[in-house]
Parts: structure tokens; C-alpha cells; sequence
């Protein structure tokens, strides 16, 4: 990506949006292209403005942030999507990263990392941490697994085994320097991979590829 990261805030806190608008614009390499205090605005904004990256919360009023997220995501050309919240994980973040969005940033995450966070959801190779990763599995994934497992096989069928082994490692919240490492391949071929892979599986992103791979069990568990 060339040029400033155009991002637009959308949060019913003024103060968490001058935090967020602050902390970019002090890095350097973005420009907040607007904001919003509700879901409807955000959507209105986002489809005006064509941001490269929303940063929405979950909870706000007239229309909440998951279903603002589902509409700016249908949109031509949409803008990636991070949801901002302040719990670890929950069922509306969950709910949020199968719907597309690209990952969630907590409030209270350190001015640097938010920074690094959104430059990552700009350009595709956001992950979740191992860590975060297992959370959400354990939490909700594995719960709903049961009766989307035979959908989630019948998805992969198709794979051959090196998309498999992709696949698996996108489940595990592997980076693209983790997964060249792993699979002796440049990080350039990584990400031809990874590509291709998302778009044979008709996936929006590598999280919902990591969704996908604990629906199918290639983690075991």
C-alpha cells in the first residue's frame, strides 16, 4: 500500500475516537478520514469516504457495531474492517470475525501496537495472536463446531495437502515469517499462498480461515 493509511473511527465515545485519531496521526503514515458515533453514520461514512480500514465498536446505539460491520462489508470494494472493544474475547467479537471482519483491537492496547495493528489490517496480513486465537476457539468456536463440522470437511475437500498444511497454520494465528519458516518458502510465496487459498475457500480473510480450520479439526484439538 502506497501513500497514508486512510482509516475512519467509528465509536459512540468522542473520547476513544480523539485517543485513536491522536495516536495515528502522531505516528505518522495515516490520515483519519472521518468519524462517526453510531453504527448507521459508520456505515454512511464508510461508503462516502472509502476508507482503507474501519475501526468500529461493538456496542453503540441506532445500529450496533456488528451489524454496521456486516454492511460495510457488503459494500463494492469495502474497506477492511477491526473491531474495537474492551474485552479479550467475546460472543460479538467472535460473531464479528465470521463475519469478515479482519481482527479486534482492544481499547487500552499501547499507542505502538495499535499503530502496527492497523497497518496490518490495511494490508491483509492481520493475525491473531496464538493466544487470542485459542481463546476464541475454545470459547465459542468449539461450541458451534459440532454442527458445522460435516459443512467445514465438505469445504476442504478440495484442498491438496500443502493448502491443508496452510490452512492449519492460518488455525494456529502463524505470521507470515512463521509460516515461510515452516514451510521453507519465501514470505512472497506465503502470501500467493495464502491468496489463493482464501479465495479458493471464498474466505474473506485469514481469520476467518483459522475459523475454519478449528471447525474442520485439522488442529486436533
Amino acid at each position: 500500500m502506497t501513500g497514508d493509511i486512510r482509516v475512519l473511527l467509528v465509536d459512540d465515545e468522542e473520547l476513544v475516537r480523539f485517543g485513536l485519531r491522536t495516536v495515528l496521526e502522531s505516528v505518522g503514515g495515516f490520515t483519519v478520514v472521518g468519524e462517526a458515533g453510531d453504527g448507521a453514520a459508520g456505515v454512511r461514512a464508510a461508503r462516502e469516504l472509502r476508507p482503507d480500514v474501519v475501526l468500529i465498536d461493538i456496542r453503540m446505539p441506532v445500529l450496533d457495531g456488528l451489524a454496521a460491520t456486516r454492511q460495510i462489508l457488503a459494500l463494492p470494494d469495502p474497506p477492511q474492517v477491526a473491531v474495537l472493544t474492551t474485552f479479550h474475547v467475546d460472543e460479538y467479537v467472535y460473531a464479528a470475525l465470521a463475519a469478515g471482519a479482519a481482527g479486534f483491537l482492544l481499547k487500552d492496547t499501547p499507542p505502538r501496537e495499535i499503530a502496527a495493528a492497523v497497518r496490518a489490517v490495511a494490508d491483509g496480513t492481520a493475525t491473531l495472536s496464538p493466544k487470542v486465537t485459542e481463546a476464541l476457539i475454545e470459547s465459542y468456536v468449539d461450541k458451534k463446531a459440532a454442527p458445522r463440522k460435516a459443512e467445514a470437511l465438505r469445504r476442504i475437500t478440495e484442498l491438496s495437502d500443502r493448502e491443508r498444511e496452510v490452512l492449519q497454520l492460518l488455525g494456529s494465528g502463524e505470521s507470515n515469517a512463521e509460516l515461510a519458516r515452516r514451510l521453507f518458502v519465501s514470505e512472497a510465496t506465503v502470501k500467493t499462498y495464502v491468496s489463493r487459498l482464501l479465495a479458493k475457500l471464498g474466505l474473506a480473510n485469514r481469520t476467518q480461515a483459522a475459523i475454519l480450520a478449528h471447525e474442520a479439526g485439522l488442529l486436533g484439538g
